[in-house]
């Protein structure tokens, strides 16, 4: 996902000017990524199953790559203010679930990134198909399919039926989730 050749800070700026919003929804992308990161961190602080620390691993790196990716775009100046607070917020999404077991881990995975696909998908449809972009579009694309493969692998690995409780903790990070793209949009 080398888009930094082709695409830079610079270049978002440009692109804004005919892509209405488009700072906007980097800067949420930003702060998810960074409450992404969080999560895995509060997992891997939570949990001594060994399956479960693999998984967290394993995908705390993807959603660094996608962190890295983004600071090479989104000017400082341009980055939420409320950064500490998704960090925070990150890291209890991942640690509570953590301490409830696997099941429950597996499905917080599986309600944020369902939630993320859609958020990358709206932001994707707006993009033009070549030029900058286009070169952005292929980058968010890109971390969106490494999302959708997050959520699937979590899914696959989480009963279906949940309890009253774990549903009502998916509920809960899916509307948490919308309230922070709100927030960081503005923020």
């Amino acid at each position: 996902m080398n888009i930094a050749m082709s695409f830079n800070a610079d270049t978002l700026m440009q692109l804004s000017s005919s892509v209405p919003g488009l700072v906007r929804d980097i800067r949420s992308d930003h702060a998810g990524e960074t409450g992404a990161v969080m999560i895995y961190r509060g997992i891997l602080a939570g949990s001594r199953d060994p399956a479960v620390r693999r998984f967290a691993e394993a995908h705390m790196a993807t959603e660094q790559d996608h962190l890295d990716l983004l600071d090479t775009l989104l000017p400082s100046g341009e980055r939420s203010v409320l950064l500490p607070v998704w960090r925070v917020a990150g890291w209890l999404t991942g640690f509570l679930p953590a301490l409830a077991g696997s099941p429950a881990v597996y499905a917080t995975i599986d309600a944020v990134e369902t939630f993320v696909d859609l958020h990358y998908e709206e932001q994707i449809r707006k993009l033009p198909l070549d030029g900058p972009g286009g070169a952005l579009r292929a980058a968010l694309r890109n971390c969106q399919e490494d999302e959708v493969d997050h959520r699937d692998e979590a899914r696959a690995l989480h009963p279906s039926a949940y309890t009253g409780l774990l549903r009502l903790w998916v509920w809960a990070v899916g509307a948490g989730s919308k309230a922070a793209v709100r927030a960081a949009r503005r923020l």
